[in-house]
């Protein structure tokens, strides 16, 4: 089958960066699924595997996560899905990538695809949207329901793949009031379009821009960029017994700040359930499923920002440089092979 990937961790300026390969059809086990991928998304997790965890010598890592895809093969102790199905998810950590013609993934963590949407919209959406939905109702404890939550919750860096998501299930899925942040005018008008209360700058004063909005307070954080830029400004604010929740890696983090105010911190990481195949596994199929639900019901909208053709060492080696340098939003997205 065609595949690609990578047997040293290079610049991805280096023709060897990513490169195109033949692997060997894989054969399902247990309760997995041997997919035909039609779809992928390229992450920022797609390229920190890349720079930071190179292959054992004579190896070659399959990067990619994101996909949407036919099942074509199921494994013996598989009952959720069958050939023919149309599936999309965020695969594991832990095993080979979504960046080849054939993939294998446990069905626990895989969705039905959404009808109402293509393979590449679809593909735009898994990662993200299980990250936002663990980190909101998981760790942060936000209550699912309509009625009126007298909290804020404040989402830091709104624009972003995961902010995207997490904007639009707080808003339509819980009564809390939603402020996201965002520096740029377009990524500010994307955070009201996707139903943001309000939008205020990180780069400038959050207490002076959240107390002239006079909102609930914040009793709720969804830190998922800069971390170790924001959070102990963040904690001068923060309402006394809030949840502050965070995905990135900050250099430097002290929880000491949040003491005082019996603040907890609770991190969210969406490979968490795959990678120690944790008895609540199962809760991403269930968690996919709603969110195609959603999906098609309109509720939810697809972040897809751009496609770029075909799945090959080319088209993701653009795709990795334009994230790395931080100048994507949204999703970008390869089809076919």
């Amino acid at each position: 089958m065609k595949a690609v990937g990578y047997r040293k961790s290079l610049p991805i300026e280096d023709k060897d960066s990513l490169v195109d390969f033949e692997a060997a059809k894989p054969e399902p086990r247990g309760r997995d699924l041997r997919v035909a991928v039609k779809a992928i998304s390229v992450n920022p997790v797609d390229y920190k595997v890349r720079k930071r965890a190179a292959p054992p010598a004579g190896e070659t890592k399959i990067l990619g996560f994101d996909a949407a895809a036919v099942v074509e093969a199921v494994g013996p102790d598989a009952s959720l899905f069958k050939p023919g199905d149309e599936v999309f998810y965020a695969g594991s950590i832990q095993r080979q990538g979504t960046n080849s013609e054939f993939h294998l993934v446990d069905e626990r963590i895989v969705g039905n695809k959404p009808k109402t949407l293509s393979f590449t919209q679809a593909a735009a959406l898994p990662l993200t949207s299980i990250t936002a939905w663990e980190l909101l109702f998981d760790r942060l404890g936000a209550v699912p329901g309509k009625s009126l939550d007298p909290r804020t919750l404040l989402i830091v860096g709104g624009a972003g793949g995961v902010g995207s998501i997490l904007i639009q299930l707080a808003r339509r899925l819980t009564g809390l009031t939603v402020v996201a942040t965002a520096t740029r005018p377009e990524s500010q008008k994307w955070c009201l379009d996707l139903g943001a209360h309000a939008v205020v700058d990180h780069g400038k004063s959050m207490k002076e821009q959240i107390e002239k909005l006079k909102l609930p307070p914040v009793a709720l954080v969804a830190s998922l960029t800069f971390t170790d830029q924001h959070y102990k400004a963040i904690a001068d604010f923060m309402a006394p017994q809030g949840k502050f929740g965070l995905i990135d890696d900050p250099a430097e983090f002290n929880v000491a700040v949040f003491k005082g105010k019996a603040i907890s911190v609770h991190w969210e990481s969406m490979f968490t359930r795959s990678s120690f195949q944790t008895p609540d596994m199962i809760a991403q199929h269930h968690l996919l499923n709603d969110v195609a639900d959603l999906l098609d019901k309109g509720v939810l909208r697809t972040t897809l920002n751009q496609s770029f053709g075909a799945i090959n060492a080319a088209n993701l080696k653009r795709a990795h440089a334009l994230l790395e340098s931080g100048q994507s939003r949204g999703k970008i997205v390869l089809e076919g092979w």
